[in-house]
């Protein structure tokens, strides 16, 4: 290394400030229930004075416990902190079943969205035989949201920053600048960012796609660990310089 040459400068949080961003919950309530109590513990022995809460979306189907997910992010899951909770694709699909149920059931349903209409009192089988059928769950599912989990899926949030560190739920499409990405790519995105080494001017920390363990790089922290199936739900730990990780 010569004179001129530099060391790339690390990501921070803002100074006095903690960040806990927690990957895809799909529907394991059990494991959030569990990670939060490890995360209440760890934050009762930070001393910064802000701490942040970040969920990464996709907290709906696949697991059985979709509708209290809801409910215990509803519930203040952790004290004293800020909590920003970001859309996955899940939740776009549940939002898009309910207003276009013919154009959206069969992926939906087809990636775990039964799990969470069961989660709510319906029982698919029911009706998937009648001509209808789409659209009758589609009714059953708005007469059975509450309307505070109503209010949470539209209150949604398509990305959040703390220094110089991204969340979004899946990626982003590199070379574009964050106000141009559609909410496709940010819900749905996978080749194109995950393989991508560019400088995207934050660590893009992400979910969406599982990997058996945490996944840095030098441009994203991926943190999807496959809860639902792995019996793994994964946070990201983040002060100052640090980064860490909690796990089930």
């Amino acid at each position: 290394m010569t004179a001129h040459d530099t060391l790339p400068v690390p990501a921070t949080v803002p100074e006095d400030t903690r960040v806990y961003a927690i990957g895809d919950i799909h529907g394991r309530a059990d494991l959030l229930s569990d990670l939060l109590e490890t995360i209440r513990k760890d934050a009762a022995r930070a001393p910064e004075r802000r701490t942040v809460l970040v969920t990464l979306g996709d907290y709906v189907d696949r697991g059985d416990w979709s509708r209290h997910v809801i409910d215990m992010l509803l519930e203040d899951p952790l004290p004293g902190a800020e909590l920003v909770t970001l859309k996955g694709n899940h939740e776009e699909l549940l939002l898009r079943f309910l207003e276009e149920p013919e154009d959206v059931a069969r992926l939906w349903i087809g990636n775990g969205g039964d799990a969470t209409l069961r989660s709510y009192g319906i029982e698919p089988s029911r009706y998937l035989g009648l001509a209808d059928g789409w659209q009758r769950m589609s009714r059953l599912l708005a007469e059975a949201l509450p309307e505070a989990h109503r209010r949470f899926f539209q209150a949604l949030r398509l990305h959040h920053a703390e220094g110089g560190y991204l969340f979004v739920h899946a990626g982003i499409r590199p070379g574009v600048a964050l106000a141009e990405q559609t909410v496709e790519t940010l819900l749905w995105v996978r080749d194109l960012f995950l393989s991508s080494e560019a400088d995207h001017g934050a660590v893009v920390v992400h979910g969406h796609t599982v990997a058996w363990a945490p996944e840095e790089r030098a441009n994203r922290i991926g943190i999807d660990t496959g809860a639902f199936m792995t019996g793994r739900l994964t946070c990201l730990v983040l002060a100052g310089e640090e980064r860490r990780f909690l796990s089930t």
